[in-house]
């Protein structure tokens, strides 16, 4: 365990490193290429001013995460571990070895499987990003063309989870384990494009996407941890360092946006790691603000339709709405951060004492 934690920190500072070094070459970089963001009419008028500042900054963290997880991994492998694999199984002396093997088996499938899909969203945010600011498009993507690539990228992610544990078994703190079947593809589109949707419109303001995906960071390297995914808590540690380093270009006022090349990124991430400790339902407390940020958009949209133009919150999504009634970005990103860490904290104990003993 004290390896595993040493090389969580380890993989948390070099990420840490490149996510803050390449702020000084990227930033400019995306300056003289004017990729900056276009602020569209519907926000608050206030962010006009942020138009024009460099969008796409997600690969700081992008690259910051991926090359710190790899190095870490590599060095574990060359000094003899198996972090990804590693495992402690129970049993009789009979079955141990195979059970060993099963486990570490499924856990690599869990780890580099969700990554490969966090990438994949990251390149559809991507084609998004540089439909709108190369091609000068606004919107970028037409719902159906970003809502297709994302079908086929659940599909083959979910296939793959399937073709690993055709039961669909997921983990429901206490209750057990259920064996879902056919309805973990059910499930499978519903989380994965929730969650997804839900992380890119967290991305409202100054380090708001950041901080909060920081925090749901900080919960799942511990519930990995409790859940034997040690690879998971090594990527989530990777994920951690590399936001602090991006945070101090993005904090208010930012000097880049991450786009939905960052968030589609983070919220594949979260996804994977909700799959990878086998309770994609922990991101109802681990992710608590994307909840309430998706929601209210929902529920502004719904409410909107039956009262004929009435609404609930002054704007959606609910940042949004405390901005109207005065909140500074400031504010917004630390009280909902602090929400999001209690909802962490919450998910961690969930964790622990709903597991069977």
């Amino acid at each position: 365990m004290n390896n595993t934690v040493l090389a969580c920190v380890i993989a948390a500072v070099i990420a840490f490193g490149i996510s803050f070094g390449l702020g000084y070459v990227v930033i400019p970089f995306l300056h003289k290429l004017k990729f900056g963001q276009t602020i569209l009419d519907i926000g608050p008028k206030w962010h006009k001013n942020k138009q024009g500042t460099p969008t796409m900054g997600g690969i700081l963290f992008i690259l910051g995460t991926v090359i710190a997880f790899a190095v870490v991994v590599i060095i574990d492998k060359i000094l003899g571990g198996d972090i990804i694999g590693s495992v402690q199984a129970s049993g009789n002396a009979e079955n141990l070895v195979e059970q060993i093997s099963v486990q570490a088996s499924s856990n690599y499938i869990k780890v580099i499987g969700g990554l490969i899909m966090a990438l994949g969203f990251a390149f559809i945010g991507f084609l998004d990003d540089y439909i709108k600011v190369v091609k000068k498009r606004n919107l970028g993507l037409t719902i159906l063309q970003k809502t297709v690539l994302q079908v086929i990228l659940m599909v083959a992610y979910i296939l793959t989870l399937y073709i690993n544990d055709p039961t669909g078994s997921m983990f429901i703190p206490f209750v057990g384990v259920v064996e879902t079947k056919v309805f973990f593809w059910v499930i499978g589109f519903v989380v994965i494009y929730a969650t997804t949707n839900a992380v890119n419109f967290t991305d409202g303001i100054d380090g708001l996407c950041g901080s909060v995906t920081l925090t749901a960071a900080i919960s799942f390297i511990a519930i990995a941890a409790l859940r034997n995914c040690l690879g998971i808590s090594l990527l989530a540690s990777a994920l951690l360092g590399a936001l602090i380093g991006y945070l101090i270009w993005n904090w208010h006022p930012a000097k880049v946006m991450m786009g939905d090349l960052g968030s589609m990124f983070l919220g594949g991430l979260i996804v994977a790691f909700s799959y990878a400790v086998d309770c994609p339902i922990i991101i109802l407390f681990t992710g608590i603000i994307y909840v309430a940020e998706f929601g209210s958009d929902i529920i502004q949209i719904g409410y909107f339709k039956l009262t004929h133009g009435k609404r609930i919150f002054k704007m959606a999504p609910i940042h949004h709405h405390f901005e109207m009634c005065g909140w500074k970005e400031v504010k917004i990103v630390k009280v909902f951060s602090a929400i999001n860490l209690l909802g962490g904290i919450i998910a961690v104990l969930v964790m622990y004492f709903g597991a069977p003993k």
